[in-house]
């Protein structure tokens, strides 16, 4: 009886077939790649504006935000994988992508510990909306248990890059080269979208157009041999730049970030735990949301991380911090613009941010086009006053 009622295994035929869907959608988003970070562009809007506020609207809004940002992660696999690295003019890989792209590729361990934190990055605040409804101790045990697999990760990162300051992000970010995306594209893969053709390649978020194929090159009709086409008048500045190449060009990926010894190494590990300390004491004082306490101890160590490392910069690095290379200087200022979020964490924005926001919300609502502002203002306003991810930098 049980051979007729029993649930048969699935067949090697079903893996096939699953796998060949797979297949057929991947080569689905090669071929329209700058469509498809239009559509994600557009649907991470739409997350931004639904209002939050509500209890089972704040969840279906974040479920929806996280899929995407999972999503997207897939579809840079898929990209990284079938696209060729940029080229021509103004294409170069930026200084992140190639010292990225280096260990992913060097270390299987780099990868599978970077997409873990990405990962969690993307779904942090899910989790941390979920966990509130089984109460605030369950809320914070949840906080801290992510913030403590982050902070593992990147210790094991700091490891495997032979004492190297990490990176935020520590995957590749996508780069697309839109003349080889036009050239791979064929008509009936565009079709498969039905009527895009508005959409203009850009940026992943979508943020910048797309500038229009270079011409094909002219092709001698007794040699055969062809001619690279030649930029036009308005952009002969841009083409000569980028045909030059400085120092950080030439250079292995693994040179791009200089290692960290002694002070810088305490730096760094003070930068990783910095989360799990700051977590830990808004735990401990969870009763009291006005406590300085907390927010103090969180300043206090991003403080010292940032005053060690830059003074180990100064004593290691030939040419002192004049000496950095360009992608050090970039992490270096990411790090400090991300300070400025301490003024929307804890004892700060209870006291100060907090009750300033909503003054200001109170006096713009029913004005025409700011009360609009006011509305959406008050949205973030209310993930701000209740989730400790929402201000979550690292």
């Amino acid at each position: 009886m049980s051979s007729h009622y029993g649930k048969a295994a699935p067949t090697s035929g079903d893996r096939k077939g699953v796998g060949s869907y797979l297949n057929i959608y991947g080569d689905f988003i090669t071929k329209n790649a700058h469509a498809v970070s239009q559509i994600e562009s557009a649907l991470r809007s739409l997350t931004y504006i639904v209002p939050a506020r509500f209890k089972d609207v704040e969840l279906a809004s974040e479920s929806l935000h996280s899929g995407i940002q999972l999503l997207s992660l897939y579809h840079d696999s898929l990209l990284g994988h079938a696209v060729s690295p940029p080229a021509g003019p103004g294409a170069k890989p930026t200084p992140h992508n190639r010292y990225t792209k280096f260990w992913t590729q060097k270390s299987p361990m780099y990868k599978r510990l970077a997409l873990i934190i990405t990962m969690i990055q993307y779904t942090e605040l899910l989790w941390e909306m979920t966990a509130r409804r089984r109460g605030e101790k369950v809320r914070w045990n949840v906080v801290i248990i992510l913030e403590g697999i982050k902070a593992f990760c990147r210790l094991c990162l700091l490891k495997l890059t032979n004492g190297r300051p990490l990176l935020t992000p520590p995957l590749p970010e996508r780069e697309i080269d839109p003349a080889s995306m036009t050239t791979e594209s064929s008509p009936s893969s565009m079709s498969q979208l039905g009527s895009h053709s508005g959409y203009t390649s850009g940026s992943e978020y979508g943020s910048s157009p797309c500038p229009s194929p270079p011409p094909e090159p002219w092709k001698m009709p007794r040699t055969g041999l062809s001619l690279p086409s030649l930029p036009s008048s308005a952009n002969i500045s841009q083409y000569l730049l980028s045909k030059v190449l400085t120092a950080e060009d030439i250079k292995p990926p693994i040179q791009l970030l200089h290692r960290v010894r002694g002070t810088g190494y305490v730096a760094e590990v003070l930068h990783i735990l910095r989360p799990v300390i700051y977590a830990a004491a808004m735990r401990r004082w969870a009763h009291d949301k006005r406590s300085w306490r907390p927010w103090l101890l969180g300043l206090s160590v991003e403080y010292a991380a940032r005053t060690l490392t830059k003074r180990d910069l100064a004593e290691n690095v030939p040419g002192g911090l004049k000496g950095l290379t360009a992608l050090e200087r970039e992490e270096l200022k990411r790090r400090a613009v991300a300070i400025g979020w301490w003024g929307m964490r804890g004892a700060f924005y209870e006291n100060v941010t907090g009750p300033w926001l909503r003054s200001l919300v109170a006096r713009l609502e029913g004005k025409p086009v700011m009360g609009l502002m006011a509305g959406l203002m008050e949205d973030y306003q209310y993930l701000w006053d209740n989730y400790y991810f929402s201000t979550a930098t690292l």
